[in-house]
């Protein structure tokens, strides 16, 4: 390099550059090396060649209790005011649903997560009121119980409502986003499966609701736009390095990087999948564009029974954007990732057998002492955004 900067980060998505430019503020010089042709990570907004506001790498709304993480985001965007809202298509048609409550085309819906108005929806209103009354007579009102509690009431009725949930909320819905079959299903995941015993239908419930008023990409030029901060795109950090045992050297140099190297990308792809690669879940996004001003009701409808996707969503309700006659919207379906290059790796696989492979890679990072492992890929989880900007902050007041 050219020049001497004090931190590399690699990626400028959420985690690198929050990371950046907490850095950037205590007086380091930071180089940013992304290799994608843009900054954001794969929250990257951008217009669609109708005007439409569009999220290229799926649907990204901002929540959080975090008061230090919205604060800090709020120094590079201005919010509008969202809470997302959610509901399952289910088809009429198929003999195992109650073909009550509302119906479009042979369909009705449904608020996810589950509450008492989804079982007036499933159930009909004076049976879904019935049944709601049952279950604000067993537990407080206001709560969320679990499928797992609910089943292990005394009551047949109430333990139906959990079997009810499990088939037309859970299982379909996951056996499409994670390729798996019920008996593959973690029994402690579906456990957790949520019914709330209120009518909010807000999909979170956190103090801090929103969407950047101008959109993500905005806000991450904003919070890059610093004298301390140097971003190349189209630039893959592995260029510059090659391996040691112990070090991390510059490529052709013959010397150690002489300063804190933040990695945010797959960490198996750091080692050069030297132990095999780490399986993660992609999806394949099918973009519609649509002569008219509104397609769905809500933001994102989860199809939970039928349909090779899994969800649509209408970037418009997100945005707020104001463009007459014209919407795009989305339709997700899942698969497993393979590596080519036109794939993103979404979602890790955690089960013993990943999670083992995953620790011998971490085993190599941790006798690199200038190597810093931060976000999903580099740590093989899965983080909210609030969550990965919170842990990029930690990060850079520990450097």
């Amino acid at each position: 390099m050219e020049k001497q900067h004090d931190v590399w980060v690699a990626g400028a998505g959420y985690a690198g550059a929050v990371a950046a430019r907490a850095l950037a503020e205590k007086g380091k010089q930071v180089l940013v090396l992304e290799r994608r042709d843009h900054i954001g990570g794969n929250a990257y907004d951008c217009l669609d060649e109708n005007g439409v506001l569009i999220h290229k790498y799926g649907p990204h709304i901002f929540h959080t209790n975090d008061r230090k993480v919205f604060d800090f985001l709020s120094r590079f965007t201005q919010w509008r005011r969202y809470q997302h809202r959610v509901i399952a298509n289910i088809p009429r048609d198929n003999p195992e649903v109650v073909p009550a409550g509302k119906k479009t085309d042979g369909r009705f819906f449904f608020p996810v997560p589950f509450n008492l108005d989804s079982l007036k929806n499933a159930f009909g209103r004076s049976e879904g009121e019935r049944l709601g009354q049952k279950l604000l007579d067993a537990y407080p009102a206001q709560s969320q119980v679990t499928i797992l509690e609910l089943c292990q009431n005394p009551d047949p009725e109430v333990a139906a409502i959990a079997d009810y949930v499990y088939e037309h909320v859970f299982v379909h819905y996951t056996m499409k986003q994670w390729g798996q079959t019920p008996e593959e299903i973690d029994p402690g995941t579906t456990a957790r499966v949520p019914v709330r015993l209120s009518q909010d239908d807000r999909y979170f419930q956190d103090a801090y609701q929103g969407m950047p008023a101008q959109g993500y990409t905005k806000m991450f030029e904003k919070m890059l736009d610093h004298p301390n901060i140097e971003v190349r795109l189209n630039t893959d950090v592995r260029q510059y390095l090659s391996l040691e045992e112990y070090d991390i050297f510059l490529r052709g140099a013959g010397m150690p990087l002489p300063c804190p190297l933040i990695y945010t990308g797959p960490l198996d792809e750091f080692f050069g999948l030297c132990y095999g690669r780490l399986p993660y879940r992609t999806l394949d996004f099918q973009f519609e564009t649509l002569p008219q001003d509104i397609y769905q009701t809500h933001g994102t409808v989860n199809y939970t029974v039928d349909k090779d996707f899994t969800r649509i969503t209408e970037f418009k309700h997100l945005t707020g954007q104001e463009l007459p006659g014209v919407t795009t919207i989305v339709k997700e379906y899942s698969r497993p990732y393979t590596g080519d290059a036109r794939e993103t790796p979404y979602y890790a696989i955690i089960n013993p057998e990943n999670n083992a492979l995953y620790a011998r890679y971490k085993a190599e990072a941790d006798k690199k002492q200038q190597l810093y492992l931060l976000g999903r890929l580099a740590e093989y989880k899965y983080y909210n955004m609030d969550a990965i900007a919170a842990r990029a902050l930690e990060l850079a007041e520990r450097l």
